[in-house]
């Protein structure tokens, strides 16, 4: 162990979990400011304390996406990683989203915590090599994402309107997106109205086509 303590805020409503998880960050240097067992209580903590890193669980109550969504806003500095024993590409990319910096999973060895950890803090992503292929796999597989960003309409999007606009693409609804983006449905309207706008058509059907580069006149150049 080398450097200062890593200050952090762990929430889990597992208290055996957060016992060996403890155990586990204090033998490797790491300080536990307080400790949480619900969404509501780990924004309230890492408010309370600022920490360096915090720890969320992601199925705990009040929802631990939802918890680091609220925190990489307020608190941008602290890093965010999930301690989770989902698998499913769904949390993860939620995940990712809301601004989580690493992807841990409980059957982990948790001695190795402090270390993953320490990555983060050093600008790596704390992720499982298999958590990794599955990322480089949506990244490249052309049957779940249908835009590439080749197109010129492309170029007059935000990037949360192209967000959006790939997200109906993939066939959710106004309100499956709103959820996954946490927003309302309200937001995703106004910024599908916005991208009508900007590239000058009537429905989200020729947008999908300008932006995929299927219809754009300038794709071929």
């Amino acid at each position: 162990m080398t450097g200062k303590p890593i200050r952090l805020v762990m929430a889990d409503d597992n208290a055996r979990v957060r016992g060996q998880i403890r155990l586990a960050l204090e033998a490797g240097g790491c300080e536990v400011c307080a400790e949480g067992a619900n969404a509501e209580e780990a924004i309230a903590l890492v408010m309370q304390h600022r920490p360096e890193v915090v720890l969320l669980d992601i199925h705990m109550p009040g929802n631990g996406i939802r918890a680091a969504q609220q925190i990489s806003r307020s608190l941008p500095q602290t890093a965010i990683v999930m301690l989770t024993q989902s698998n499913e590409d769904d949390d993860l990319f939620d995940s990712l989203r809301a601004g989580a910096s690493g992807y841990l999973l409980k059957d982990a060895d948790p001695a190795t915590l402090p270390a993953a950890l320490r990555g983060v803090l050093a600008g790596e992503a704390a992720m499982p090599p298999r958590l990794v292929t599955r990322i480089l796999q949506e990244f490249r597989g052309p049957s779940r994402r249908r835009f590439l960003r080749k197109s010129a309409a492309a170029d007059k999007l935000s990037a949360r309107e192209w967000e959006v606009m790939e997200m109906l693409s993939q066939g959710h609804s106004t309100e499956e997106a709103a959820g996954r983006l946490f927003v309302s449905p309200t937001t995703v309207r106004v910024h599908v109205s916005a991208v009508l706008r900007k590239l000058r058509v009537k429905d989200r059907e020729t947008a999908f086509g300008l932006l995929s580069g299927r219809d754009d006149p300038l794709a071929g150049e």
